[in-house]
């Protein structure tokens, strides 16, 4: 599957914000601070709706489990971002991405690592 052109364009934005906190802020700060940071990026300067902590359940058969999983930044109810302040992305952080899209029946997501001193090199993009 591949995303539509209005997911891309949504990416396009949100990819944009980050390369801006990034060179305005370097890779120093909390990945709360990046995470309110690009909300309000996302938000004011963009118009794009954006949810924080989006809690999303777990819905088995006729149950719904609410487990605690929550998308950091969930933009048009479409692309979920999973902010990380790490050293390197690994498998399990693209697995958590996965099972976020999967749970939420969305498409595109997007890993951006801000601890990096490139930012390009943060950045993981996984399609379902």
């Amino acid at each position: 599957m591949t995303p539509d052109i209005a997911e891309n364009a949504i990416a396009e934005k949100i990819l944009d914000a980050a390369f801006k906190i990034h060179r305005m802020y370097g890779p120093g700060l909390l990945e709360s601070a990046y995470e309110h940071i690009l909300e309000y990026e996302l938000s004011k300067n963009n118009g794009l709706n954006v949810e924080r902590q989006k809690a999303i359940p777990i819905v088995h058969e006729e149950i719904k489990i609410d487990a605690g999983y929550r998308i950091d930044l969930l933009v048009e109810n479409t692309v979920i971002i999973e902010l990380k302040c790490i050293d390197k992305i690994l498998p399990v952080h693209q697995a958590q991405l996965i099972t976020y899209l999967k749970l939420s029946s969305l498409r595109l997501g997007l890993i951006i690592n801000f601890k990096t001193p490139l930012l390009k090199d943060g950045i993981k993009r996984i399609i379902v």
